[in-house]
């Protein structure tokens, strides 16, 4: 059986941002320790989801100390690491959220700009715009690893079916998703979202989010969690920080795709 331990660190983030960096790096050290080969980070790791942050804790590859840290920390527990997202400034001052991936290496082998900026109003209940600090990407991510090709989009991505569709058909069969949804979106869409992404793809879909700061201007909902091909709930954390441990099964990808042929029975004659 083809299997791969994975961690999902769902982690306190405060606005110190060197406090933030060190417990990520505890947290990987940790998951690394108790098996893990890919571990992941959640959604704006290092800084506050707030938008007078972005900025301020903005970082530039290669020479950001969050992101030499991601690289130190993966190359020293061989392991592959999504690096949840941070702010990232490019060569002309844009400022983007941003997945940072390494191998067992090292070396930055992917990076995800988040697609769709979330723009939200509630009324009474939520409003935010990150398009009043932040950039769009434009590029679909999946890179390959040893234990197949991996997908990962941040967030209000996974909103977007036609995206995590792409993703499959350029032959993720592993999606991840850091993602800081909140204490309205998250009771209402956030375990239904996985499932449905994961059982019309029939893939492994992880979330990864913020443990719960009820000191936070924005409160993630946590509820880190992993979906298998079925749809099924396979992992999930509370609201507190932790670590989530699951083996992924991978020959299970090709049975419930050999059992329910969704992606071959397609009609791209007339869709």
């Amino acid at each position: 059986m083809s299997t791969v331990k994975v961690a999902i660190c769902q982690m306190i983030v405060t606005d110190n941002k060197m406090k933030n960096i060190v417990k990520a790096e505890e947290m990987i050290v940790k998951a690394s320790e108790k098996g893990a080969k890919l571990v992941v980070l959640p959604e704006m790791f290092n800084c506050p989801y707030d938008k007078k942050y972005f900025a301020e804790f903005a970082e530039s590859y290669p020479c950001g100390c969050t992101i030499k840290m991601l690289s130190k920390v993966s190359k020293e527990n061989k392991i592959y690491l999504i690096g949840g997202s941070i702010p990232e400034r490019d060569s002309e001052g844009r400022i983007y959220n941003s997945s940072f991936i390494f191998d067992s290496n090292g070396n930055l082998i992917g990076k995800h700009r988040k697609i769709h900026l979330f723009d939200i109003d509630i009324e009474g209940k939520i409003k935010f715009k990150e398009s009043d600090t932040l950039h769009g990407g434009n590029d679909i991510t999946v890179f390959n690893t040893e234990y197949g090709k991996i997908g990962v989009a941040i967030c209000y991505d996974i909103r977007f079916p036609e995206l995590i569709r792409l993703m499959v058909l350029n032959g993720a069969e592993i999606i991840v998703i850091p993602a800081a949804f909140n204490m309205t979106t998250g009771p209402a869409h956030w375990e239904t979202l996985f499932k449905c992404r994961a059982l019309d793809n029939q893939v492994y879909m992880l979330g990864c989010a913020p443990a719960r700061n009820v000191n936070a201007f924005y409160i993630s909902y946590g509820n880190s969690i992993i979906t298998d091909p079925w749809g099924c709930v396979i992992g999930r954390l509370g609201e507190e920080e932790g670590i989530l441990i699951q083996d992924l099964n991978l020959d299970r990808i090709k049975r419930v795709r050999a059992e329910l042929p969704l992606l071959k029975h397609r009609r791209t004659d007339v869709y």
